[in-house]
């Protein structure tokens, strides 16, 4: 872990020489505003979807118009304009090499670790996911800010490489996922030329594929020239992709972590190790062997950068609907492809950046690796001092396994003082002031990567045998519901203990993630010490991990906020209670009678027609006290019944259809806690009023 001792010793080979001054070959000062721009209209498209203002319904008509219109469309035009006599083909052989190895390596390996019920659809689905990138509504506009001005010619790669997947690999994928159906003995029993055949039907039937076909044909059939007729109309479907393909993207993210579970952890970080570290290092390896022969060193350089940076682009949201189709691994596939989306920004950014720094002299590479090891101490101090205040707060630190979670906020805080103190006491000469705060720095350094080890083992061994009894929150309950006539309901005693068990699989697998993440962090830097011991000349790569190992090192504090730092209980319900509070005003003084006019149609609607279905369908009694019963359903029965009968098209608007009736007082909570949630939440039918009206006094959260 040499990143404290700066010098500018590790930026130059062995023999003392600095990297030839050589301008950069892209444009990294215009990379930030197209990151930006892209994760806009995503966290756009995100929030369009998360309030409901457009439904999953209508999202899907987005996307079909996206996957089946504007692409195709795209596809055609660039394939009709390409330029075959500007492609270095050793370059797009030495991409196609990278993603055939990659996509070879996880189908194989999961086929050897995988559970025999499973493993050839995981085998199939995480290929997919580790090989296909979202190189057009994504990847198009990074390297579009990157090589505009410089390697203009580098934009139609993404044109020839993305069908690689479309046509070669995916294929695979799917007669990977169609043995796991014949295996699981799903009906309709095909042989296996039947299978082939229709893997084939699907791949030529694929709108993307067919107008790649085509669109080559008509690049030699037009010479290269669009005719003037259709020119206007291809632009127009063209031009209408990158929007709407971003926004799309965000739609479909929303409500995907919530499918994120303990069992499915280890497989989601090893793929996206695969698909952000794995696959951008193959590349560029591919590419140094490849195309040894390139014209200049120059261009052989940057073809090798440009390699790299494509190898980062995050999975393509089609893979969730591979995973869909197949109804297989569908939550890896969908929490995956959210955090690698995300996760791939900073990537990005960070890589282009460090690519053009080998051509800067050895100096300023030095402070600039201080700079930041000093300023993401800073960022991380704030963080880590937020996190042990809500661990304080929140009377977790004397449980297993937070007692071992709030030493490791501690020591990583620690390391984070001594960062800072470094920076200022390395320039002092003071040699007493050094040795101490070295000691300090790296002994809560060290100490980051000692105390995840005794929150995994007792995580791990919990999870062998968890019991319910034992609960992050639980106090005894003393509460009379509006039915029952028991001092202490079971139903609501009942719904705690769900809530408790969901909480227990919660904080395990926060646990699980931090350690695993923090597993990685401690590899990457004894990666960078076997670096420098053994190798003469490090080179560009090992700059690259002694800037990863810096973020690593002293941004955990970051892994820890994100992790613990927003504690539900103490922050995010009494939030989310307030800011639906401010709503709901603010909603009634705008909208005023509008809004209390569809509360009223819509509890007159259900308490007319479908108040009787309803309850015999939905409703059952349960026994709430020693000698008590109430009827009621749940919430999560409530959401699924109202889209059975066609009261709501998705869980959005049955969401909105439930908080209706509980505005206009017809359902209410057994203890009035909780709104209408899609959660194992009690409602009890005796509240229902009978006859055709509203009790006109709405119920509110307390």
């Amino acid at each position: 872990m040499g990143d404290l001792s700066v010098n500018s010793s590790i930026f130059s080979s062995r023999n003392g020489s600095d990297p030839p001054s050589v301008p950069p070959s892209m444009s990294i000062d215009k990379l930030l505003p197209a990151l930006l721009e892209c994760f806009g209209i995503i966290l756009c498209g995100y929030v369009a979807g998360r309030t409901n203002i457009i439904p999953a319904t209508h999202a899907k008509g987005l996307g079909s118009f996206v996957s089946k219109f504007a692409l195709p469309a795209l596809l055609f035009k660039n394939m009709v304009l390409l330029d075959f006599a500007d492609v270095i083909w050793p370059f797009f052989f030495s991409i196609l090499v990278a993603k055939v190895t990659v996509f070879f390596f996880v189908c194989v390996l999961t086929l050897l670790v995988a559970d025999r019920e499973s493993r050839f659809s995981k085998a199939g689905l995480f290929s997919i996911f580790a090989t296909q990138s979202n190189d057009f509504a994504l990847g198009f506009p990074i390297v579009e800010a990157l090589y505009r001005n410089t390697h203009p010619e580098y934009l139609q790669y993404i044109y020839l490489v993305a069908p690689v997947s479309l046509m070669v690999l995916n294929p695979l994928g799917f007669a990977f996922c169609e043995v796991q159906r014949r295996r699981t003995g799903e009906p309709q029993q095909q042989s296996k030329l039947q299978v082939l055949g229709l893997v084939l039907l699907q791949v030529v039937k694929n709108p993307i594929v067919f107008m790649v076909v085509i669109g080559v044909i008509s690049h030699f059939l037009l010479g290269q020239k669009i005719p003037a007729f259709m020119e206007e109309f291809v632009d127009g479907l063209a031009n209408s992709f990158g929007g709407a393909a971003l926004f799309y993207l965000g739609l479909t993210m929303v409500g995907q972590l919530k499918k994120l579970t303990r069992s499915t952890v280890v497989a989601l970080i090893l793929l996206i190790t695969a698909k952000l570290l794995v696959m951008p290092l193959i590349c560029r390896g591919m590419v140094e062997v490849l195309d040894c022969g390139s014209r200049s060193s120059m261009n052989h350089t940057s073809l090798s950068n440009y390699a790299f940076l494509y190898g980062v682009f995050p999975t393509a949201p089609s893979v969730a609907i591979y995973a869909s189709h197949y109804n297989m691994e569908l939550e890896v596939v969908t929490s995956g492809m959210v955090i690698g989306t995300f996760l791939s920004a900073p990537i990005m950014y960070v890589s282009a950046w460090l690519l053009t720094i080998p051509w800067m002299d050895s100096d300023p590479l030095a402070s600039a690796l201080q700079h930041v090891s000093f300023n993401i101490s800073i960022i991380s101090l704030f963080a880590l001092v937020w996190s042990v205040a809500v661990m304080l707060l929140s009377r977790k630190f004397h449980r297993i396994p937070h007692i071992f979670t709030i030493n490791l906020f501690v020591a990583q805080l620690l390391a984070c003082v001594g960062m800072i103190a470094w920076n200022f006491m390395a320039e002092q000469d003071n040699f007493l002031g050094q040795v101490l705060t070295f000691t300090l720095l790296y002994g809560s350094l060290y100490s980051t990567y000692i105390w995840p080890g005794e929150s995994f083992e007792f995580v791990f061994e919990k999870s062998l045998n968890i019991t319910c009894s034992e609960t992050s929150d639980s106090t005894p309950l003393n509460t009379t519901c509006q039915q029952c006539t028991s001092t202490s309901c079971l139903l609501v005693e009942e719904e705690q203990k769900v809530a408790d068990r969901q909480n227990t699989d919660i904080q395990s697998t926060r646990h699980v993630l931090v350690c695993l993440l923090l597993t990685v962090s401690l590899l990457a830097n004894l990666s960078s010490c076997l670096w420098w011991l053994f190798n003469k000349d490090p080179g560009r790569l090992y700059l690259e991990l002694q800037f990863f190992c810096v973020v690593a090192n002293f941004g955990q504090g970051l892994i820890s906020f994100a992790f613990f730092g927003l504690d539900k209980h103490l922050i995010i319900s009494p939030f989310k209670k307030r800011l639906v509070s401010l709503w709901q005003g603010w909603g009634q003084e705008v909208t005023g009678s509008a809004a209390s006019e569809e509360i009223r149609l819509t509890c007159t609607q259900f308490l007319t027609y479908h108040k009787e279905q309803c309850v015999r369908d939905i409703a059952h009694k349960k026994r709430c006290g020693q000698s008590s019963t109430t009827e009621a359903f749940l919430g999560s029965d409530m959401v699924r019944w109202l889209q059975s009968v066609g009261l709501a098209s998705d869980s959005g608007e049955a969401l909105a259809y439930g908080w209706r009736l509980l505005e206009g007082g017809v359902i209410q909570h057994i203890t009035l806690e909780h709104g209408f949630q899609d959660e194992a939440l009690h409602y009890p039918t005796s509240h229902i009023p009978d006859g055709k009206g509203v009790t006109g006094n709405p119920a509110h959260l307390s």
